[in-house]
C-alpha cells in the first residue's frame, strides 16, 4: 500500500487545486511545504510530522485532523480555517 506521502513526493505540491478533497488521507510525515491548500478539505486527515511551512490554509476545513508534530511556520489560515477541536495553531509554529 502507498502512503499518500510518497505520491506527494513526486507530485508538485504546488500545483494541488484549490479546494482539494483530501479528507481521510494519510499526509504523515509529507513535505506540503508552500502547497495552496486554501478551501481544501482536511478533514480526518493524518498531518502528523507533516511540513506545511508557508502553506496557504485559509478556508481549510482541518476539523478531526492529527496535527502532532506538523510545522505550520508561516502558513497563512483565516477566520474560516476550521481548526481541530483544542488545536491552537501558533503552538505549532516554532
Amino acid at each position: 500500500r502507498v502512503s499518500m506521502a510518497a505520491v506527494l513526493d513526486i507530485v508538485d505540491v504546488h500545483h494541488l487545486a484549490r479546494g482539494a478533497n483530501l479528507s481521510g488521507a494519510d499526509l504523515s510525515g509529507a513535505n506540503l511545504r508552500g502547497a495552496d491548500l486554501r478551501g481544501a478539505d482536511l478533514r480526518v486527515a493524518n498531518l502528523r510530522w507533516a511540513d506545511l511551512r508557508g502553506a496557504n490554509l485559509r478556508e481549510a476545513n482541518l476539523r478531526g485532523a492529527d496535527l502532532r508534530g506538523a510545522n505550520l511556520s508561516g502558513a497563512a489560515h483565516d477566520r474560516w480555517t476550521t481548526w481541530p477541536t483544542g488545536f491552537t495553531p501558533t503552538e505549532h509554529a516554532p
